[in-house]
């Protein structure tokens, strides 16, 4: 019985870039907020202002997100907002 040879799997992350991406250029942040104004997106720019102005993670976007939709009273001016570090151990 011949052996027929076995496919590979192709990744699905090839030719993909992977790890850490540049940062935001301001007139990338400036196009993102006309467009969520024109859409009358309101509580995405919220959300991406928050986000801009205190340098905030993916993570802790989703954390506010959802804490912000769990609450079913009026929307508030300020959020607390605590910011984790990813490095706790670097100063060991």
């Amino acid at each position: 019985m011949p052996k027929s040879p076995r496919s590979r799997k192709v990744a699905w992350n090839r030719g993909k870039i992977v790890g850490r991406k540049p940062p935001l250029k301001i007139k990338e942040v400036w196009a993102i907020r006309v467009r969520l104004r024109l859409a009358e997106r309101s509580r995405d720019l919220a959300l991406f202002n928050l986000a801009i102005d205190n340098k905030l993670r993916g993570s802790e976007v989703v954390k506010v997100a959802s804490r912000y939709e769990a609450r079913s009273s009026p929307p508030r001016k300020r959020l607390p907002i605590v910011a984790q570090s990813t490095l706790a151990c670097a100063s060991r």
